[in-house]
């Protein structure tokens, strides 16, 4: 029997190994983000478009490629938030003073409140795949449309149907604020655990993280606000 999986087991138990395993779950997750993001902001380009992207995603690959996706996250997720709270337990652990006092203010804002805006932001999750996946509590699995020629779900009517009520636009924006929180930080350490970051160029990874968080937050606020204030869509 190989002696490799010991080994592996060992390193990615020690602090610097779950830090890589979070970096690299970070590096799936912000992907992913900016992937969503890209396929959400063909709602602009109306009913046809959108739903077109909704049905590839749902068939390709026989219907599998989408159920691959979602274990891969769903995996990234889980080992994100199993990491991160055991590296958080283990640095109080060690500087149970200083943590507190000195540790708190070199950090930033969003450095001190990760492990908060990250299980909020799990939250949101599980809200978001109930509201939009899951479907429960509301009838948008009933929304069916027409894809060059075969039935759909009509993801167009809703997402307008979803962000025209009040409440939920404005949790999502809530969300998208701790979300960017979280990014605007989280995205820059990434780069710093992974090795590529230095004196010179952190200023550069540091706009980078800032950078990203903005373009996520505007790009999911533009949907919100356009349907729920302007009535996009309605």
């Amino acid at each position: 029997m190989s002696c490799l999986p010991a080994p592996l087991s060992r390193f990615f138990q020690s602090s610097i190994g779950k830090k890589i395993l979070v970096a690299l779950t970070g590096l799936i997750l912000a992907g992913f983000l900016l992937g969503h993001l890209i396929g959400n902001l063909l709602v602009f380009a109306g009913p046809e478009a959108i739903n077109e992207y909704g049905h590839f995603l749902q068939t390709a690959g026989h219907g599998m490629l989408v159920w691959v996706a979602r274990i891969t996250l769903l995996t990234a997720v889980v080992v994100h938030i199993v990491c991160t709270v055991q590296l958080t337990r283990e640095n109080r652990a060690a500087r149970p003073g200083a943590y507190a006092a000195d540790g708190t203010n070199s950090a930033t804002r969003s450095s001190r409140i990760m492990i908060w805006s990250g299980l909020t932001i799990l939250a949101f999750v599980i809200y978001h795949l109930m509201h939009f996946t899951l479907r429960t509590g509301n009838d948008y699995a009933s929304y069916t449309t027409l894809v060059d020629g075969h039935p759909a779900h009509d993801v167009f009517r809703m997402v307008i149907a979803g962000f025209s009520w009040a409440p939920a636009s404005i949790f999502y924006l809530i969300a998208m604020a701790l979300l960017c929180s979280h990014l605007s930080h989280g995205v820059s350490s990434m780069f710093q655990t992974l090795g590529l970051v230095t004196n010179r160029n952190w200023p550069f990874f540091r706009f980078v993280g800032y950078a990203y968080a903005a373009l996520i937050f505007f790009g999911n606020a533009a949907i919100v606000l356009s349907i729920w204030i302007f009535g996009y869509g309605r």
